[in-house]
């Protein structure tokens, strides 16, 4: 398998967090939180860091119940999915993030947003899927 980066997203209506990694290496790092009230900005912040870091691939966290199902905010994963796709044409895979934010508030300080640390979880979860 060739090297290909990697951004991952954990979408929310008020923010989405990110992370980068590569397939090489299988490590992911958490690195910014998107805070912009709007989608035009929010996907102006996404242009910039896809200009910086060239991925081959994105990754979005899939929302699903407990039980596996598909929820509320699965619809609005998968749009916005669809919508990075369309708008940047580089493939996106969707990947179930149940209990990501839980284990990401583990890995962080007290009382830190801990969203592009559970993109870097929903990043881990697709490396070990290869």
């Amino acid at each position: 398998m060739s090297e290909k980066t990697v951004l991952a997203f954990d979408f929310g209506l008020k923010k989405i967090g990110v992370a980068q990694g590569n397939t090489l290496l299988k490590y992911a790092a958490p690195l910014e939180i998107i805070r912009v009230p709007t989608k035009q900005g929010r996907f102006a912040a996404i242009e910039s860091l896809i200009q910086q870091w060239r991925p081959d691939l994105l990754v979005v966290g899939l929302p699903l119940t407990t039980e596996g199902e598909e929820q509320y905010a699965s619809g609005h994963a998968r749009r916005f999915a669809n919508q990075l796709h369309g708008r940047f044409g580089l493939p996106v895979q969707l990947v179930d993030e149940r209990g990501s934010s839980m284990e990401a508030q583990r890995r962080i300080a007290p009382n830190e947003d801990d969203d592009a640390m559970a993109a870097a979880i929903i990043l881990e979860r697709y490396f070990d899927s290869l």
